[in-house]
């Protein structure tokens, strides 16, 4: 799985799905987010990660949500 904003390549985290760039797993937005913090809270905790790039992990993740 490749795109701009979400990596998953067995050469990093083992192939957990990561925010390009980085080696912090997508999952950990959506950790942050289910325990009541904040999108500036998670941004503070992993600055690598910037802020269009969660944003846009989000925006995807409600597009496959969706259902038609």
């Amino acid at each position: 799985m490749k795109n701009s904003v979400i990596i998953s390549d067995k050469e990093i985290m083992g192939g957990i799905p990561c925010f390009n760039g980085t080696r912090v797993p997508v999952q950990i937005l959506f950790d942050f987010i289910e325990g009541g913090d904040s999108l500036d809270e998670f941004l503070i905790s992993f600055p690598s990660v910037k802020k269009k790039q969660a944003v846009e992990v989000i925006k995807i993740a409600a597009k496959n949500l969706l259902v038609h």
